[in-house]
């Protein structure tokens, strides 16, 4: 069932999609850069490639 909201109701409204689709990203590239340094850290010999053409090989 579908209303048009009233005067009140729209300035009661908040965007917060974007802060939480920022922190969702945020959370993820901080993900992603933990898994390459702890490869880095924890790993004699290995190899690492990102998306792009990036390619780190260490040992």
């Amino acid at each position: 069932m579908k209303r048009e909201l009233l005067e009140e109701e729209m300035s009661l409204t908040v965007g917060k999609e974007a802060i939480t689709l920022s922190s969702l990203m945020t959370f993820l590239a901080i993900g992603v850069v933990s898994v390459i340094c702890y490869k880095f850290f924890n790993t004699e010999k290995g190899k690492a490639s990102l998306p792009g053409g990036f390619s780190f090989t260490w040992g």
